[in-house]
């Protein structure tokens, strides 16, 4: 079976701007050298040119011919030299969600779970539009729901969205209120869920109280804090760095639906950040800029 389906494809033209035979503003000698230097590959060699010789025929030809993991190596070098080349030049990027669509591409070639459903022989679709874009509706009808309705809602809202991207929960999220709590697995750690849809930010006492049931488990137990209206600046600050709990609100969770970016690379984007800066909550536009 075929790495890139034809769709993708598309998409892949669109990104790296592969009309015409080009691909980016590389010239037949950078484009050799970026391959050499970046991934130790010769996109030179006339097996790859079985279709044509051209940069865009041989890297199309390329992603269909090596296996999935050199094809997810090779897209993340692209994007981060595309990423410089607009960011030189300060232009807007003018493929919609095109980060989130190729994080979501990725997903599916190294092998990541991309919905609840149980594997087949079917290729896994890259993104279901469809259902991010009801689970996204859903998150926003619950600002006209009462309180004890708004809790069931936001329940149910963090049971499909973690579903969806493979991070089925090991205990159920409970309704407590409007607290909820649960824990998934993520890599080889678990993570306590603590989610308050609350009129006011969450301030210190919230994150000490959701960090002190962190310390009361395993030494690789960590907490994710999913607070709808956000989080305090001195509450943030009063909590200090260091800790095991990571943060997201709720403009971090309509972010993620919007932009199409996985869940998963939403948390190791959030992750990393919190272990070379110490801080729990960076906000995912800052993460992930346009």
């Amino acid at each position: 079976m075929s790495n890139i389906r034809s769709i993708d494809m598309m998409f892949l033209d669109d990104v790296f701007e592969m009309g015409g035979g080009y691909v980016l503003n590389f010239s037949d000698r950078t484009f050799a050298q970026f391959f050499a230097e970046e991934l130790n590959i010769d996109i030179d060699d006339p097996i790859y040119a079985r279709n044509g010789g051209s940069k865009a025929k041989r890297l199309r030809c390329f992603l269909q011919t090596v296996d999935k993991a050199t094809v997810a190596r090779t897209l993340n070098a692209l994007w981060v030299y595309r990423e410089a080349l607009r960011q030189r030049s300060e232009q807007a990027d003018k493929i919609p969600n095109a980060h989130g669509r190729l994080l979501s591409l990725l997903n599916r070639l190294e092998g990541r779970p991309e919905n609840s459903q149980a594997p087949s022989q079917d290729p896994v679709p890259a993104f279901d539009r469809q259902k991010l874009a009801q689970i996204k509706s859903n998150l926003l009808a619950m600002t006209s729901l009462e309180a004890h309705a708004r809790g069931y809602a936001f329940e149910k809202f963090l049971c499909d969205l973690f579903d969806t991207y493979g991070l089925a929960a090991q205990e159920p999220f409970r309704l407590k209120g409007e607290q909820i709590d649960g824990s998934f697995q993520f890599g080889n750690e678990t993570y306590l869920v603590e989610a308050k849809w609350h009129g006011k930010p969450i301030g210190v006492a919230e994150l000490h109280t959701f960090h002190g049931k962190i310390e009361q488990k395993a030494a690789w137990t960590r907490g994710l804090f999913v607070s709808n209206s956000g989080f305090t600046e001195d509450g943030l600050a009063a909590f200090g760095r260091g800790k095991r709990v990571t943060c997201m609100d709720g403009y971090d969770l309509y972010e993620t639906l919007n932009r199409e970016i996985p869940l998963n690379h939403v948390l190791e984007r959030k992750v990393r950040r919190a272990a070379e800066t110490g801080s729990p909550f960076v906000r995912v536009r800052d993460l992930f800029p346009h």
